[in-house]
């Protein structure tokens, strides 16, 4: 079976020298439907991966309105579903209100991150001016995929097998006026997800919790000092851990509507252990060495301490929008973690001493670290963090870290392939916490294609076990998740699938 959907009428990429509207992120215009009967399979799917595979894109659809960023373009799901040796294939556009409105008026309504003075109309995200174009993270969640975008959106519902757009989450969207951001977190054992927000106005910052049955049971302000940039939060058993970081914009710009992101050198990180359904008062800061987070690995308790692993940018140096030069590479230097040093950190928080102590972990440029989802909160071992082609925001292999030896194994895709952040997705049965698979998405512009590779994830150094050649090549993105065949209708999962059972 090779279905079309839809074709959509794409201008962005005419007419245009924007490197992030060309070449392996060019826009995608068709939605498909396709199986492994229709699509080509180098190698043997494995019989006991069952799930589905998703990842976020940016696809831009209409011609941008000022200068256009690779986090602007209206987001696009690609769907994977493994069950019994096949697997069936779907993209989707997330139908956003944004989405449909500028498919109605045939061009773009809303600016996007560089140059949010451009709007007129009113919009979403942290700054109030950009497109909700969900297109950053996603992640399944009671019986539903969630999408959003970095800087806040409605929490916007998706069927996960047919990948049709639901519209705001019925059952809470409402009682969230200023969305959720990317990057929440749902715990393996009690089904609840985390999540946060960060407005321009007081308090600065929102954090709430939705539990296994689709209910929003905590929505609390979190008091920061100012208008912040965070990106991630993380959870363990009994505590979330929000962040407050020295990259923000300038104050002082920003009460004439200036967005100038800077580096704060002399400020500390913080970062804020509240308890999971605890409240603005409960919020223990820590300080640690000034950095900027992207991106975490896990987070876990261990006695008196909170243990929490990540990406670390020790020594952020933004590039600013109006600098001399070309504009599109100076987005480049911004994304370039080659350029920025981005590599494996551990911070460690005492809750009986208040001190915080930090270790690195890896001086090799990663980022994009994930572990198994089975893990999130809970001690683990293994983090699979991506590597980076120097000078590009481009993806060209994956890093595994054997957090308890140090050994370290990695998987490149070869020259001119791309992937995505991957997922690693445990077989059925699985006793270990590597016993599973590796899952990417993987951009090929040697031949202008796209394929889903697998990898044995304990193994990853060796060559795929089998690689899924979709119908066409598919835009890089950013964001990806793994639904376990047991949770896509719901967080009702045996008491033998989480590790609590299993062990390690």
């Amino acid at each position: 079976m090779l279905e079309i959907t839809r074709r959509y009428d794409v201008t962005a990429g005419e007419n245009t020298d924007n490197p992030f509207l060309l070449g392996a992120f060019a826009p995608n215009r068709v939605e498909y439907t396709a199986d492994t009967a229709s699509l080509r399979v180098i190698g043997e799917i494995p019989r006991d991966l069952h799930g589905i595979f998703v990842r976020n894109t940016h696809n831009q659809v209409h011609t941008p309105m000022g200068v256009y960023h690779p986090f602007d373009g209206d987001g696009m799901l690609h769907a994977v579903h493994f069950e019994n040796g096949r697997a069936t294939y779907r993209n989707r556009f997330i139908r956003t209100t944004g989405f449909l409105a500028e498919q109605a008026a045939g061009k773009s309504l809303w600016p996007g991150l560089l140059q949010p003075d451009l709007g007129s109309y009113r919009g979403w995200g942290a700054m109030g001016a950009m497109k909700d174009n969900a297109g950053t993270d996603v992640i399944g969640h009671a019986g539903r995929l969630l999408a959003s975008m970095s800087q806040g959106s409605e929490p916007w519902r998706l069927d996960p097998i047919t990948l049709e757009t639901l519209g705001p989450d019925a059952n809470w969207a409402r009682q969230v006026p200023d969305g959720v951001s990317a990057h929440y977190k749902v715990d393996p054992v009690t089904g609840e997800m985390m999540f946060f927000n960060y407005p321009e106005r007081w308090p600065y910052m929102h954090y709430g919790v939705v539990n296994r049955n689709n209910e929003l049971v905590h929505y609390v302000p979190i008091e920061l000092p100012g208008a912040r940039w965070p990106h991630d939060l993380g959870i363990t058993q009994n505590y979330t851990i929000l962040h407050d970081l020295p990259l923000f914009f300038d104050p002082e710009e920003l009460k004439s509507g200036k967005h100038r992101l800077v580096f704060n050198r002399d400020l500390p990180a913080r970062f804020g252990i509240i308890p999971r359904h605890g409240d603005n008062t409960q919020v223990r800061w820590f300080e640690a060495t000034p950095c900027y987070v992207l991106h975490l690995t896990n987070c876990y308790e261990v006695g008196d301490e909170v243990v929490m692993d990540g990406c670390i940018m020790p020594d952020y140096h933004p590039v600013p929008v109006n600098a001399a030069g070309n504009v599109y590479d100076r987005i480049k230097a911004n994304l370039d973690k080659h350029r920025n040093k981005t590599h494996m950190h551990r911070w460690r928080f005492n809750l009986r001493t208040g001190k915080t102590t930090e270790q690195y972990l890896d001086d090799e440029v990663t980022e994009f670290p994930i572990c198994s989802n089975d893990y999130v909160g809970r001690p683990y071992r293994y983090s699979y963090n991506v590597l980076y082609q120097p000078g590009e925001w481009l993806f060209s292999g994956v890093k595994r870290f054997d957090l308890d030896t140090g050994a370290t194994a990695r998987h490149e895709y070869g020259p001119g392939r791309f992937g995505s952040e991957p997922q690693m997705a445990r077989r059925v049965g699985a006793v270990h916490e590597d016993d599973g698979y590796l899952i990417s998405m993987v951009a090929d512009m040697n031949a202008d294609a796209s394929e889903i590779v697998i990898l044995d994830a304990a193994n990853i150094d060796r060559e795929p076990l089998a690689r899924i050649l979709l119908p066409e090549r598919m835009s890089i993105g950013t964001h990806a998740c793994w639904v376990e065949g047991d949770r896509i209708h719901g967080e009702h999962r045996p008491p033998s699938s989480v590790i609590s059972s299993t062990g390690s």
